[in-house]
């Protein structure tokens, strides 16, 4: 008999995935950056941490989310643009139908809309797409969302998804 991945793996724990508040590193990730270093930050498998009410960490099990906590990095650093990475050039609507659309642009509306409508899964673009959404919101310029292959023309507005406010 063949089994498959999931049944080879067993079963898996589920432990929440809190929405993150801050990154407890930014200034020194900041400093990093300041430095000419290139940094590769909140990639998932940080330590999920709360603060105490003495002001102390106590490290918790949880599940970081990187979409999430890449918004929030992305904010405390005050940065214009946010740049997702994920396993398709562009964002789609009817994905994976059909009817598929790949979309060059959004605005921030537009996304809320398609969100509201249930375009983007909680368990794929959705998280994605409303890290975008409170990057904007804050006072961000640009999200651009694309394969990693494609970073270089991402950022120049090719090849990708881009949102604005």
């Amino acid at each position: 008999m063949k089994l498959s991945v999931w049944q080879r793996r067993g079963y898996r724990r589920v432990v929440p995935s809190p929405r993150p508040l801050e990154i407890v590193e930014w200034r020194a990730i900041e400093k990093a950056i300041d430095s000419g270093a290139i940094v590769i930050a909140v990639g998932g498998g940080g330590i999920p941490v709360v603060r105490l009410s003495d002001g102390t960490l106590k490290g918790v099990e949880a599940v970081i989310d990187k979409d999430r906590a890449s918004s929030v990095l992305a904010r405390q650093l005050g940065a214009d643009m946010l740049v997702i990475l994920t396993q398709v050039e562009k964002v789609a609507l009817n994905y994976g139908k059909p009817n598929q659309i790949d979309l060059d642009l959004l605005t921030v509306e537009e996304a809320k809309q398609y969100l509201k409508e249930g375009q983007f899964p909680p368990g794929s673009m959705g998280p994605k797409i409303e890290a975008a959404i409170e990057f904007l919101e804050a006072g961000g310029e640009e999200v651009v969302i694309t394969l990693p292959e494609l970073l270089y023309e991402g950022i120049q507005g090719r090849r990708c998804t881009r949102i604005l406010p």
